[in-house]
């Protein structure tokens, strides 16, 4: 009896280590007090001050552009690619998913100095432009490594039999390739929108001066001290990412029933 017990107690207590930080971090951005020792009643104050604040404003409008922009564009290119890597076979498509790989696997940090060098070689001022060519560079591989599955669960000479029957290459991709790959092409969407909004490292190396995202300003707030705010642009961060990934799992189950 206790053998079937003891592995639900443990899976209760890593999730309880792992989750109870964000439950005091949900919990007190609703506490009327500026410290986190003490509970001085239930408020929404934070979050009011939290949208009159300007500094948090223009962050905001900055992660949502760059997010979309790069989730979307990093999209269309990511699933041309995996159309594409599909197409081959030996040492080219492993040479080619093995690079794919590389910025998966590789720490941030790696990629936010070799972007960063990069602007700098080619002396590219940063800003908006290239914080969000950034994003769309770490976001690719994402959405290659969610197309490609759906590609390979395609019927065989589906592509050659569309071609046969007339259809040019653009129609035949737009037409009967992309409709059946659809939910990977969504799902590496989500990914990328994921990864882009609470992005932090690769952001902070690759922006300028004016130019900061929601988990650059938290950081900049958090060094001056503990701020309620923090908690409240905290929170509706971590709600949002769960919301996002409630629709991919939802879309998951569908298409398994």
């Amino acid at each position: 009896m206790m053998k079937k017990i003891a592995p639900k107690i443990y899976t209760f207590l890593m999730f309880f280590f792992l989750y109870a930080p964000i439950a005091v971090l949900i919990i007190f951005s609703f506490n009327n007090s500026r410290h986190t020792a003490t509970w001085n009643g239930f408020t929404f104050k934070w979050y009011g001050e939290l949208f009159r604040d300007r500094t948090i404003m223009k962050s905001l409008y900055y992660t949502v552009i760059v997010a979309v922009l790069s989730s979307l564009i990093a999209c269309v290119i990511g699933t041309i690619t995996a159309f594409g890597i599909s197409g081959l076979k030996g040492k080219r498509k492993n040479v080619l998913l093995g690079i794919n790989q590389l910025p998966v696997v590789n720490p941030d940090i790696v990629t936010a100095v070799a972007l960063m060098s990069m602007f700098t070689f080619l002396k590219v001022d940063k800003g908006l432009i290239t914080m969000l060519l950034s994003h769309i560079t770490f976001n690719i591989p994402y959405v290659i490594l969610s197309v490609l599955p759906k590609l390979k669960q395609l019927p065989k000479n589906t592509w050659e039999a569309a071609l046969d029957l007339g259809a040019s290459e653009s129609y035949a991709f737009r037409k009967v390739i992309l409709p059946q790959i659809m939910p990977g092409v969504i799902t590496g969407l989500l990914i990328a929108f994921t990864m882009s909004i609470d992005d932090f490292v690769i952001s902070f190396f690759n922006t300028g001066n004016g130019v900061s995202n929601l988990s650059i300003t938290i950081y900049s707030m958090a060094r001056k001290g503990l701020n309620p705010k923090i908690n409240a642009v905290s929170t509706l961060l971590f709600v949002s990412v769960l919301l996002l990934l409630i629709v991919i799992n939802l879309r998951g189950n569908k298409k398994e029933e």
